[in-house]
């Protein structure tokens, strides 16, 4: 059950364990991490589980679908390290993997 890190905007973090297969969102959610709102559950159809992906991880998760980069412009203040924390899948290889949220959701 690898560990995952999610970080505010301002800094605090809380360090979870998340099963295997599940995403990082639903981590959050299960596990009552502020600053996700998974609005519409995971169905990609918002913008609410909006994370920032630590940049030593960012290039060792798979690479955003289109309809995920899609999504991602609506979303509030996206950067380069943008991603729907819906989309990705934790699995052993992510352990230590770092989340911020941003400062609001859309």
């Amino acid at each position: 059950m690898p560990k995952i890190i999610y970080r505010d905007h301002f800094g605090e973090s809380k360090t979870i364990n998340v099963d295997n297969g599940l995403s990082v969102m639903e981590g959050a959610i299960q596990n009552d991490i502020p600053g996700i709102d998974a609005d519409c559950g995971g169905s990609m159809a918002c913008a609410t589980c909006h994370v920032y992906v630590d940049e030593k991880w960012f290039d060792k998760i798979p690479k955003a679908e289109d309809a995920e980069v899609d999504m991602i412009d609506m979303a509030f203040e996206p950067k380069k390290n943008s991603r729907l924390s819906c989309q990705i899948i934790v699995s052993d290889e992510l352990e230590g993997l770092e989340v911020i949220t941003p400062e609001k959701q859309t």
